[in-house]
Formats: structure tokens, sequence, C-alpha cells
């Protein structure tokens, strides 16, 4: 197989959910097992039919026509806010948050640079936007290689109570500086399910 620097990346998942969902499956069958493979798919799904679409970014990475590798990020709203139709582009102060998940490639694309590429480019793409803060829920060491570092739940509250806390992490896109910011914290309908956390 070529390396990554080959591939194509798409953006959005309009037609695209049944072959990303996939990925997503055999990525986490083969490193967690066939039931986490399954949920994952599942959750993506569930992103792809509830969340608003101004409100969720897909970036795939293609090879031959195949689906190799696959991110999404979701909008995370801060503070006493009605919901996205009352703060369309962010939290009542202003701060445009997401979250980058799931993350998934496919096992014999592994090792190529796909994630990384994919990873990259969906950040840059959030930075054209506009967006200040990019979370994360995973390995540090993973994740700090693209600038993110782990930040407690006070400074940056999760919307669930998380099993792993070391995992929680933050990357601020643009010049403003990471703050604080407040409860209460509106997600995804999907990203709102204790087990997830």
């Amino acid at each position: 197989m070529p390396h990554d620097a080959d591939a194509e990346i798409k953006t959005g998942s309009a037609g695209l959910t049944a072959a990303l969902a996939a990925v997503f499956e055999d990525a986490f069958a083969a490193s967690e097992g066939a039931e986490e493979g399954a949920r994952i798919a599942a959750l993506f799904r569930a992103l792809c039919a509830t969340t608003p679409r101004a409100d969720m970014q897909v970036f795939s990475s293609w090879q031959n026509g195949q689906a190799r590798a696959a991110i999404g990020f979701t909008r995370m709203r801060y503070g006493a806010c009605g919901g996205a139709e009352e703060w369309p582009d962010g939290s009542p102060d202003g701060t445009d948050v997401w979250l980058l998940s799931p993350v998934a490639v496919r096992p014999e694309a592994q090792g190529r640079g796909a994630g990384s590429r994919l990873i990259r480019h969906g950040l840059d793409a959030l930075r054209g936007t506009g967006a200040d803060v990019a979370l994360t829920y995973g390995d540090p060491a993973y994740y700090g290689r693209f600038g993110f570092a782990p930040v407690t739940t006070d400074l940056i509250p999760a919307p669930q109570r998380l099993s792993l806390p070391q995992g929680w992490q933050a990357l601020p896109l643009g010049a403003r500086p990471l703050s604080a910011l407040q409860s209460p914290v509106t997600c995804a309908p999907a990203w709102d399910d204790p087990a997830l956390w």
C-alpha cells in the first residue's frame, strides 16, 4: 500500500456515513474488541444522524476508492446558553470549542501517517473557521504530538464524569490563550452518554 501522502482527503459525511462507520468499526475492533468496534461505529452513525450540520465536521482519507482513516469534530458549548439556536457559533462568551473524537485508522493503513495527516488537516480547517479551542479525550502521548495538553475539568468541564481524567486535553487554535470555561456544557446529543466517558 502506498504512503498516505498519496491519499485524498474528503470533507463531510454526506453519502459516506456507512463507509466511514466501517473504518471506525474495523479500527476499534482490532484494538479493543468487536463490541467496542460496534459501539464506536454506532456512535459515529448517531453523530451524523443527530448533530446539526453546523456543529459537526468530518474528514476522511481515501486510497484507491477505499476509506482508510476518519476523524470527527463536534461543537461544544459552555456557559448558560439556550442551545444552538441562541448561540449558533459557540459559547455565550464567544469561545468556539470543538471536540476531536472519534479518530480511527484501518489496521492495514496504520503506521503510514494517515491519522496524523488527517488530524493536522482537521485542526487547520478549524483554525480557518476562527475556532478557538480543540478538545479531545484519549492518550496524551499520542495527542501531545499535535499540541494537545492535559487540562483539568475545573478549567474546562467535560460533558460527563471522566473515567480517565488524564485523557482530557485541550489545544488553543489561535492567538486567544486558553482560559477557564463555565458549566453547563452542551455537547452533541450522541455524546451525552456516561458510558462513552
